[in-house]
């Protein structure tokens, strides 16, 4: 019975969460701010990813957007980043804006603030 449940839960967790090849293994991940970035650097890759040369898609994390809270640079920039990057990253995009991004393997989403996560 417990080999079963752990199988169901194998097959219904790649099935939701597709990410990429690491050593074999399937390996979901998420672009996010670094914690040892400045805040100007942060808010120049920000700008940037939000630019329409970036093509992140940065409507939820402006107010009243439901990914809004908690208002701060490293949490929008994180946002954005990873949009960026989970969009771009089959096109070459990568997850390092100028050293202020890093790869996670851990899930960032919060509340009703859903990280996405392409294939």
């Amino acid at each position: 019975m417990k080999l079963i449940l752990y199988v169901l839960l194998l097959v219904l967790s790649n099935r939701t969460n597709p990410g990429t090849k690491v050593n074999g293994q399937n390996q979901t991940q998420w672009c996010v701010a670094s914690d040892t970035a400045t805040d100007s650097a942060l808010q120049e890759a920000l700008d940037w990813a939000c630019s329409t040369e970036g093509g992140a898609n940065c409507s939820l994390i402006q107010p009243a957007g439901i990914c809004f809270q908690p208002d701060t640079l490293k949490d929008h920039a994180s946002f954005a980043f990873n949009d960026y990057w989970q969009k771009f990253k089959t096109q070459g995009g990568s997850c390092d804006f100028k050293g202020s991004a890093v790869l996670i393997n851990n899930n960032p989403s919060h509340d009703s603030c859903n990280f996405t996560v392409a294939p």
